[in-house]
């Protein structure tokens, strides 16, 4: 060990990140212990540490040893630290390694985010002094004020996970950022709207708790990839290159939908919730004519908190409206909604669906069985590229009269098609 050259040794060493890996690999040798400050990353998990004997948070040696292990860093590129540690040394250990830094993930579970006296900034106000930082991760910080970041030009990625926020500190820390090409909020809470303007962002994922009607406003010209959850109004700017987008939301119900004229780009669509209005639906869907993927589950309609179902959707309409798509999941409600009796009456004999490979149903209730298996009987004779059709009956109660016969003729359906259709 002791003959190795140095260059070799570190690169053996780069790829190590983890404390504990690194403790023990200073003790192989005198010389692979003056390898170690080369390291590019130091991992602290959260069980880095042994509990305290008392159950106090963190470990009285957690603080001096990370603090230690950066001091001693040349060149430290990414700095995790999952395990309970004081905030108030956050800030030397960053300025020794301002300017190599470039990953930043800290966990800050239980730690209140609260300008101390008059001053109004907030524990993460010194991010501000790794200036070349690049990717920014943060866990369960509560971030009731807008920290003081200045402006991270570097900065390509944010993302924040089970957070909650004060009025407006959530859009400022954002603006500090304004050249993120990443953006994730997950599990985060206090927000009851947004309005994100971000010139270069590529993919956007916003995952917010809570009920009411709270909205959303985004523009970015180059977003390719959108996920929403939580939000019933969602405006976004027209100007945009959406190839994959995702709305959910689990409580309470989304009334609007605005993403401009059309959706050229699009190709993967996603739509769930227990509510939408349906005029919300339709013009998605009207938009999105050359969507490849489609995932329908909603529940119900109504503009008012009413429940309502999905009105009649004529099935020829809606692949012709939608004609290159490959693969249809579609849920309960809007299922029903296809099966309707004039769905289906003087369909032309030359009607194709072109391109549909696969189909994923889910039935609930075996009530106006012969209209649904007219619709999959359907789908089956005009795909000629179908390989696959998967159907999937979910909380059917098997002591509902029409069940048994609901199961025989669905059965020999798939005795027909057998090699194409499969019951789960």
């Amino acid at each position: 060990m002791n003959y190795l050259p140095d260059g070799v040794v570190q690169q053996i060493l780069s790829h190590m990140s983890s404390a504990k890996e690194i403790a023990v690999t200073s003790c192989v040798s005198q010389q692979w212990n003056q390898c170690v400050p080369y390291l590019p990353s130091l991992f602290f998990p959260r069980g880095a540490f042994d509990p305290h004997p008392r159950g106090e948070r963190p470990h009285p040696g957690a603080d001096v040893t990370i603090g230690r292990m950066i001091g001693n860093a040349v060149r430290l590129e990414q700095l995790v630290i999952y395990c309970p540690f004081s905030p108030s040394n956050l800030g030397t250990w960053l300025g020794c390694c301002e300017k190599s830094l470039r990953v930043l993930e800290l966990r800050m579970d239980g730690i209140c985010e609260k300008g101390d006296g008059g001053n109004r900034g907030t524990i993460l106000d010194c991010v501000s002094v790794v200036q070349e930082l690049e990717t920014l991760k943060l866990w369960g910080v509560a971030l009731m004020g807008p920290p003081n970041w200045g402006c991270l030009k570097k900065l390509r990625t944010l993302e924040i996970v089970g957070a909650s926020f004060g009025d407006g500190a959530l859009e400022k820390a954002i603006h500090a950022c304004p050249n993120l090409v990443e953006l994730a909020l997950l599990g985060c809470d206090g927000v009851s709207s947004l309005k994100i303007e971000l010139g270069n962002l590529v993919k956007c994922r916003l995952d917010f708790l809570g009920h009411g009607d709270s909205y959303l406003y985004l523009g970015s010209p180059k977003l390719e990839d959108l996920e929403i959850q939580g939000f019933g109004g969602i405006w976004i700017k027209p100007n945009h290159r959406l190839k994959r987008l995702c709305i959910a939301k689990t409580n309470g119900r989304v009334y609007n939908v605005d993403v401009g004229d059309n959706l050229p780009d699009l190709e993967s669509l996603s739509l769930r919730g227990v509510q939408w209005c349906w005029s919300a639906i339709s013009s998605i869907l009207r938009l999105a004519s050359e969507v490849k993927h489609l995932l329908m589950k909603i529940e119900f309609c109504g503009d008012f908190e009413a429940l309502l179902p999905f009105p009649e959707v004529d099935l020829v309409n809606f692949f012709d409206s939608h004609p290159k798509l490959r693969k249809f999941e579609i849920h309960g409600a809007m299922f029903a909604a296809l099966c309707q009796k004039n769905s289906l009456i003087n369909v032309n004999p030359k009607f194709l669906i072109p391109n549909l490979e696969e189909v994923l149903v889910i039935v609930r209730s075996p009530l106006n069985a012969e209209q649904k298996l007219n619709t999959l009987e359907s789908l089956v004779k005009h795909s000629p590229k179908l390989r696959r059709m998967v159907i999937r009956i979910s909380q059917m109660k098997n002591t509902h009269d029409a069940a048994d016969d609901f199961f025989e003729e669905i059965c020999k359906f798939k005795c027909l098609n057998n090699g194409i259709v499969k019951i789960e």
